[in-house]
């Protein structure tokens, strides 16, 4: 016998907005018996309908079913909701997580989840793989932060995939489950040209979509993790290193002096590539580099910095303010800590000559474009390679020695551990932890083997 109550309280109604302040839907609430219901309408003639044929029935005195929220006269029959769909439920996974997730981490859920959708399509789709795919990153993305219905150009896309995506529960099927759960996993170990991913590429999204699993536990559309049912081997990551990419002292003088010689523009970027080596700052935090955060800048001997925060380039889509960076907490730190770094006498001079010739931008920033701007990953990633091939010999241009900007720090984390400063000193200032910081540089710690093997000889003699 289905439960009724006459404690019914109907509530006026809501207009939900997007981040630009336009209208999107109206959203009643009301509630029978103190539970809340909520029906979502496009527009305000749907909505005033709805509540006015609520309000009706309130008046009247007609019980209300405390399962539907609805008067028992209209007699609705109260029919077995649709199994979750895969889409449903990474639509449902994306809003839960998005809140707490950095902003490279939501773009590494959305290229996961894309991916992963690709392999549980029940149906051959009707449109280019790439417009699938920018509809995807686009529910994955823009749909969460900005709530606003689909662009035109994927209307028909969103609709099709709210029914053609395989029941989120027959990754638990008995045998079908499994063979699923296998076709999923190898699409995310594949690029979209189908050839093999970078280890590290596949073990992140394997990570994201066992996260999805256990999300559905959580909320009980899934028994059990269907990833934990398959035997799948994990692919073997570089945890390291390569020492072909450190360069010496020597080599980054040549390659400091290029940078200058290169243009005005480099002469901006020497002490932002000098906070590399000479600091082992990560590129976003050089980005985010202030006055404040120079505590100590002494023109002969050692100096100070503190830093606070980092810019990640993340790209304007996973960002809460839609700027291409978005600043934080510096990372693995926790909100409003600070992490204090040595100013080598040599950086030293390059930002009191660099401060002294251009000054400091809008907040106080160390390094802005030559417009006043923030410094762009294409600006110097640009300078980088220019200044990499001046300095170096053919040979050495031709190798891995410091291919990337990044290998600039990696530089300066080696050279400290060779220098023989203790590994939780470099850690501290590196911002890493010691188990990962011994891990990540094994590989180049160089002048301890023949110590080593000394010690045993005199050991065993």
């Amino acid at each position: 016998m289905q439960e009724i109550t006459y404690d019914v309280r109907i509530r006026s109604i809501e207009k939900r907005k997007n981040a630009q302040g336009a209208v999107i839907s109206y959203r009643l609430s009301w509630n029978v018996d103190g539970e809340v219901w909520k029906e979502t309408f496009k527009t305000a003639a749907q909505a005033d309908a709805f509540r006015a044929e609520l309000m009706t029935a309130a008046r009247r005195g007609e019980p209300f079913s405390v399962s539907t929220g609805r008067p028992t006269s209209w007699q609705r029959e109260v029919e077995q909701p649709e199994p979750m769909r895969w889409y449903a439920f990474t639509l449902r996974y994306v809003e839960a997580k998005w809140p707490y997730a950095s902003p490279n981490h939501r773009r590494g859920i959305a290229e996961a989840l894309t991916d992963a959708t690709e392999a549980l399509l029940t149906d051959a789709h009707p449109f280019p793989r790439e417009a699938l795919r920018a509809a995807l990153r686009w529910s994955y993305s823009n749909r969460v932060r900005d709530t606003t219905e689909p662009p035109p150009e994927f209307v028909n896309i969103v609709r099709w995939l709210e029914s053609h995506t395989t029941p989120l529960a027959a990754l638990t099927e008995h045998g079908s489950g499994a063979v699923l759960t296998r076709h999923v996993l190898a699409r995310i170990s594949q690029t979209k040209q189908g050839k093999p991913a970078a280890a590290n590429t596949s073990n992140r999204k394997r990570m994201v979509l066992n996260n999805a699993m256990e999300y559905a536990q959580e909320i009980g559309e899934l028994s059990s993790n269907p990833l934990k049912a398959v035997k799948w081997a994990k692919q073997r990551t570089l945890t390291t290193v390569d020492p072909r990419v450190v360069i010496n002292i020597s080599q980054a003088r040549r390659f400091l002096k290029a940078v200058e010689n290169h243009s005005e523009r480099g002469r901006r970027m020497k002490a932002f590539f000098g906070c590399m080596y000479f600091a082992a700052l990560r590129p976003e935090e050089v980005v985010d580099l202030r006055q404040e955060h120079l505590v100590s800048l002494p023109a002969d001997g050692w100096g100070e910095m503190r830093l606070t925060n980092a810019e990640p380039r993340s790209g304007s889509r996973w960002t809460n303010s839609g700027k291409v960076r978005e600043r934080r907490e510096l990372k693995h730190r926790a909100v409003g800590e600070i992490r204090r770094v040595p100013i080598h006498p040599e950086l030293s001079n390059m930002l009191i000559e660099h401060l002294k010739e251009f000054g400091a931008g809008p907040g106080g920033r160390i390094f802005i474009g030559p417009r006043g701007g923030l410094m762009t990953d294409r600006a110097y990633l640009k300078v980088f390679h220019a200044a990499r091939a001046a300095a170096f010999t053919p040979s050495e241009a031709e190798s891995p020695l410091m291919e990337v900007p990044y290998a600039l720090r990696h530089a300066a984390v080696s050279t400290w551990l060779n220098a023989g400063v203790p590994a939780p000193q470099v850690a501290e200032w590196a911002g890493h932890s010691v188990d990962v910081l011994l891990r990540v540089y094994a590989k180049c710690i160089y002048g301890q083997q023949s110590e080593a093997m000394r010690r045993i000889f005199d050991a065993t003699h």
